[in-house]
């Protein structure tokens, strides 16, 4: 079974796409992960990339679409995969296709903007990795890790104006996917609830679904 995962920044579709994994023993394949990797490998691909992250500019759709053909040629992907994080964009969709590599299903995690910017807005971290949030995982002392005695902060990638900038390229480039792929009959959408526990259910019931 070969799934795409498709929903906004801070909408949870990673942690779905790691239990869909887990339960049905399939690889995850994260673009960001493989890139992340390749960077630190120093491979040709690894050097192809630096070029662009160096000089702070976006991975072209065909060295991400290299990437992606290599990893879902491996052995460990012949019974299925999961993708986290592509395709981003109607062309890289495209060319997905154009592999010849058969998608079963999209699953789509769908959660309200403002639920989105008032959940990542809310995340603080430690220095030692420790995270928590400020409604639902708050610490024992208001800005205190519990573990260290450090300070808490907010990432930048959490401040409410790149959250709102991310969400925006998001609805521009990648949110065209979902009218691409109902048109196939392949997407499937989960709305996203309070409980971890119960966007779970309702993924597993999407990928097992007619």
């Amino acid at each position: 079974m070969n799934i795409i995962m498709l929903g906004a920044p801070g909408a949870g579709k990673g942690t779905q796409a790691e239990n869909i994994c887990e339960k049905y023993n399939l690889p995850a394949i994260s673009t960001g992960n493989i890139i992340r990797a390749a960077l630190k490998s120093g491979s040709e691909a690894g050097k192809r990339l630096r070029e662009y992250t160096d000089a702070g500019k976006l991975v072209p759709d065909e060295v991400v679409i290299d990437i992606v053909r290599d990893r879902i040629a491996q052995p460990d992907c012949a019974n299925g995969f999961v993708l986290d994080g592509f395709p981003r964009t109607i062309p890289q969709a495209e060319a997905l296709d154009a592999m010849g590599v058969q998608i079963d299903k999209v699953i789509e995690i769908d959660v309200p903007d403002e639920k989105i910017v008032a959940r990542m807005s809310g995340r603080r971290t430690c220095a030692c990795g420790a995270s928590y949030h400020l409604e639902y995982k708050k610490p024992k002392v208001d800005g205190i890790c519990n573990y260290c005695g450090g300070t808490l902060g907010q990432r930048k990638d959490d401040l409410p104006e790149t959250v709102l900038e991310r969400l925006r390229v998001y609805h521009e480039q990648t949110e065209p996917l979902k009218d691409y792929y109902a048109k196939q009959g392949k997407l499937r959408t989960v709305v996203g609830q309070e409980e971890v526990a119960d966007t779970t259910r309702l993924t597993f019931a999407a990928v097992e679904g007619a």
